[in-house]
């Protein structure tokens, strides 16, 4: 099992944040679809210079059995993405907190920051949605 990093914060969708600079964060997803053995496929990214309001889709995330939206964790420009996941989406099944960020985004709000779930908060929820779907499984596998 991986071990959810202390040092930035997540969102309900799966999203973490890390502070770069002083308005500037990296957004990726964390192993949720890893743990979840959602391989994914193909990923779809905004362009530099986009501008999103929070909880706005940015992107979508393909896996083997389903698309899934990117919600925008904060307001703010994207200032950079990291073209090699869009190349290379295996980068995102194995490294996703490292190597597989996906944006770098100039907040408009940084007081957003604070709507954020701490690593023991996201740690708590996600395991808790990771029970279910082993349980939903088990179920199936039953039936």
């Amino acid at each position: 099992m991986t071990k959810i990093p202390d040092d930035r914060l997540f969102s309900e969708n799966h999203l973490w944040v890390k502070k770069d600079k002083k308005k500037i964060v990296k957004i990726g997803i964390t192993d949720y679809f890893h743990l979840k053995n959602l391989e994914i496929i193909d990923i779809d990214l905004p362009e530099e210079e986009e501008e999103f309001e929070k909880d706005e889709i940015f992107g979508s995330i393909e896996t083997v059995e389903e698309v899934f939206d990117l919600v925008m964790p904060i307001s703010g420009k994207v200032i950079a993405v990291n073209e090699k996941v869009l190349e290379d989406t295996d980068i995102l099944n194995d490294d996703p907190y490292d190597e597989g960020w996906l944006l770098k985004v100039q907040m408009n709000n940084p007081s957003e920051l604070e709507e954020l779930l701490p690593p023991e908060d996201y740690e708590s929820k996600y395991f808790e949605e990771l029970e279910e779907v082993i349980s939903e499984k088990l179920i199936e596998e039953e039936e």
